[in-house]
């Protein structure tokens, strides 16, 4: 009777937001704007730190690479979801299903990775700040960003093909707005527990690792900004961490519970927005993070709007 019921799944169908149909045009406009918002944000902030000479140093070249993976990251979800409420053709093919899964993943593991690469970089910079340019050198950057790029491709890979290369029965429906993990495994027959131990062993090794590592970099970094005799200097430091914070908090917060809380206890409406929140509000609000809360980032988007407004006056 169970090797009836298996079925052989060419496509799946994204349920998203079909629940309320009356709303799928707004929808469509409010995610384009959104989409659109996070690909000029992210991209003005690569072109910024690239143009001044003064912002060539590690902390905005690893910010330069944050930028671009954010573009990345929400080029792999929102694009589709576009998609699937303009056209209300909701259906994605197995093969296109797996590598955006695969792609979440990945992506998932890098922006740890950078965000733990970045927090070792303010560490240095404030605690240990005669050394940081020895430290800091531009191999050791360049070597901490293609870790964090490649350093999780084997592992996610094999995850994805243990999940996909299971029996599916029933529905092929996923009530989700992209193609997740858990979702997909909710579609699965028999016994997943060894797929989610597999899960969370990943999300340990990659999530919460390096999140103690930001928070233990950050207790140093307060203990140290706290024996600064200049209330200057002690401003200026909590300021370019804060910026940091505040990422780490809106992107780990709400990727833990996604991952780390038991399948059973997953409903589709959260999921859905905890989803949205790491893959589309995060990436829309560090642009305003890291320009906002940065002297240094705004003197430079000054001199540029400058220069452009006399190259058009000529």
């Amino acid at each position: 009777m169970a090797a009836r019921n298996i079925t052989h799944v060419n496509e799946f169908t994204l349920l998203g937001f079909s629940d309320i149909p009356k709303f799928q045009g707004l929808l469509f406009g409010i995610f384009l704007v959104i989409y659109l918002s996070i690909i000029t944000g992210n991209t003005l902030i690569i072109i910024i730190t690239k143009a001044d000479p003064a912002l060539q140093t590690p902390m905005y070249y690893f910010l330069r690479n944050f930028s671009f993976l954010e573009i990345c990251w929400t080029s792999v979800t929102i694009p589709r979801m576009l998609i699937n409420l303009w056209t209300k053709n909701r259906n994605i093919s197995f093969l296109a299903c797996a590598a955006q899964v695969c792609l979440i993943l990945d992506l998932g593991v890098s922006e740890c990775l950078l965000l733990a690469a970045m927090a070792y970089d303010r560490y240095v910079a404030i605690c240990k700040p005669l050394y940081y340019l020895f430290i800091m050198n531009h191999k050791i950057c360049v070597q901490l960003v293609a870790g964090a790029w490649i350093i999780g491709i084997p592992v996610v890979l094999g995850q994805t093909y243990q999940v996909f290369s299971l029996p599916f029965c029933g529905s092929t429906k996923l009530n989700h707005i992209f193609c997740e993990i858990y979702p997909i495994m909710q579609l699965i027959c028999g016994d997943t527990s060894m797929s989610e131990i597999f899960i969370y062993a990943d999300v340990v090794l990659f999530g919460i690792v390096p999140f103690l590592l930001i928070c233990g970099s950050y207790v140093k970094i307060i203990f140290t900004i706290l024996k600064l005799p200049s209330a200057v200097g002690k401003s200026k430091a909590f300021s370019t961490c804060s910026s940091h914070l505040m990422v780490v908090g809106l992107f780990f917060g709400s990727s833990i519970i996604v991952y780390l809380s038991p399948k059973s206890s997953h409903s589709a409406g959260t999921d859905k927005i905890l989803s949205l929140f790491y893959t589309t509000l995060t990436p829309l609000c560090n642009p305003m993070i890291y320009s906002l809360r940065n002297k240094d980032f705004i003197v430079t988007l000054r001199k540029l709007c400058s220069k452009c407004a006399r190259t058009e006056n000529k």
